[in-house]
């Protein structure tokens, strides 16, 4: 028998994709492209589409250590006798260069992904992706304690922007490593920790790739859970104190994160806050995500089109609470897939933002910056709220306080004159982020001017003397250090 939330749900589905709804969303489907045309060989890219460079190789990384370390040295040198620079790639989800050293050898590290639970701890090679490290860990009842917000990226890509996720009350991805396995420069593998070389450990954590090959990393897990999703609905104003209620003084909160309306009519004044709350139970198993269906047509549709973000932020708010009644478990929450999103159309992409503001700040921010991207008609197709906790570990360090994430999804033509646009729209809302004491993330594209980098970085002067101290051949590079650090 079919339960009854489940057919009130369907009911309401029909409804309201029902006539002009409907028409919508084949209209979507039919323009709708899946696959990405594959680069010409020895071509690097990353995941804005906007990078692709030329390089004399791409080494592919095996999972065997001996082996492994074998190539990496090789590379080393012979970049060093032909001049070349090395950089280090995983699943390039980033969009600012920061895995490819133009004309120079890309290390592919998807090879090196062995994965291993000692008691509590994982030891994961920095190749594997946490789609597979999720599903390992699954099996013992462990979890990962902090990711992103889905599951094909790497490891290895994950500490060296030392990411972040739906993990409230937390501070990066770095809080939770607890050593790791470096091949330097000078062809050397040490380990480092808080203990042990701790100097190293800090730089390496959201350290682009510049300062060593992470070959292995030992993490903290925690146990897999079954959560309920709770959610409301507020205006920007009052978000922060509706998210610390429904989270942060919530014991049973898992995990939580809010969203705001890009919809016309309530464009940055209406939030969502969703907690995942702890319950009682046995823990559901991993369901298969996918990138098909009427979710990535309602999220595609909403692309360049009024209408489409208007019936997206209708259906949010009242059609989720129906569909997510029902218990999941932390590892499936943690298993999303970005082809539920993500642009495959070879004259378009989709661009990410990142602002970090001081607690306090969220509302004066959002204020701030309504006006600029109504005034440059910036295609904003979803910004998503995080909480993180101050981080005590990492060099460059983009929360040097507790803050709020603030992500935010463009979607832009892949022409030299929306770049242009777009390099014009991140320079104007990160002097809108620094005025009110915050910073931007890194990983992203390349428009930051200098003085903007060194404004919302001050470390960084220190972070890159201290690169050169480690690799004084500069062998370790990318298109983000050639940029900002030489």
């Amino acid at each position: 028998m079919i339960p009854v939330a489940v057919r009130v749900a369907a009911g309401i589905l029909v409804a309201l994709l029902a006539g002009r709804p409907a028409i919508h969303l084949a209209r979507t489907a039919r323009h709708d492209v899946r696959t990405t045309a594959a680069l010409p060989p020895n071509t690097a890219d990353d995941a804005s589409r906007m990078n692709a460079a030329a390089v004399h190789d791409i080494i592919d990384v095996a999972a065997d250590d001996a082996v492994a370390v074998v190539q990496i040295r090789a590379a080393f040198v012979r970049a060093r006798a032909e001049h070349l620079g090395v950089s280090i790639a995983g699943f390039r989800h980033s969009m600012g260069g920061q895995t490819i050293a133009p004309n120079g050898i890309v290390l592919n590290m998807l090879g090196h992904d062995r994965i291993e639970l000692r008691g509590t701890v994982l030891h994961v090679q920095s190749g594997a992706v946490w789609r597979d490290v999720i599903r390992e860990l699954d099996k013992a009842g462990r979890s990962v304690a902090v990711m992103q917000s889905d599951s094909p990226f790497s490891v290895g890509g994950s500490l060296s922007v030392n990411c972040h996720g739906w993990q409230h009350h937390h501070g990066p991805i770095a809080s939770t490593v607890l050593a790791l396995t470096m091949l330097l420069p000078d062809g050397t593998v040490v380990r480092c920790s808080r203990e042990e070389r701790p100097d190293l450990f800090a730089h390496v954590l959201g350290g682009y790739g510049l300062f060593g090959v992470i070959l292995d990393a030992d993490l903290r897990t925690v146990p897999n859970e079954r959560y309920r999703s709770s959610r409301k609905i507020c205006d920007v104003a009052s978000y922060e104190s509706v998210f610390d209620a429904m989270a942060r003084d919530n014991r049973d909160a898992g995990m939580a994160y809010g969203r705001i309306s890009v919809a016309p009519g309530a464009f940055l004044r209406e939030a969502i806050v969703t907690t995942l709350e702890r319950e009682e139970g046995p823990i559901p198993p991993i369901q298969h995500h996918s990138g098909s269906g009427v979710a990535r047509l309602i999220f595609r549709g909403s692309v360049a089109s009024d209408y489409g973000k208007s019936l997206r932020w209708r259906l949010e708010r009242r059609l989720e609470p129906l569909l997510e009644r029902g218990a999941v478990s932390r590892n499936d929450v943690l298993s999303n897939d970005i082809e539920l999103y993500v642009d495959h159309n070879p004259e378009s992409t989709d661009i990410l933002h990142e602002y970090f503001v001081p607690r306090g700040q969220l509302a004066p921010f959002i204020e701030r910056i309504r006006p600029i991207l109504r005034r440059e008609h910036a295609d904003l197709l979803n910004v998503t709220l995080r909480d993180v906790d101050a981080d005590d570990t990492t060099a460059l360090r983009y929360a040097r306080g507790d803050v709020w994430a603030v992500v935010m999804f463009f979607h832009q033509e892949r022409t030299p004159t929306a770049d242009a646009r777009m390099e014009s729209l991140t320079r104007a809302l990160i002097d809108e982020a620094l005025a009110v004491g915050g910073t931007y993330y890194l990983p992203y594209r390349l428009h930051a001017t200098r003085e903007q980098m060194n404004r919302a970085y001050p470390m960084a002067a220190v972070f890159f003397a201290e690169k050169r101290r480690i690799d004084p051949d500069e062998i370790l590079t990318n298109q983000w250090y050639q940029r900002y650090g030489r």
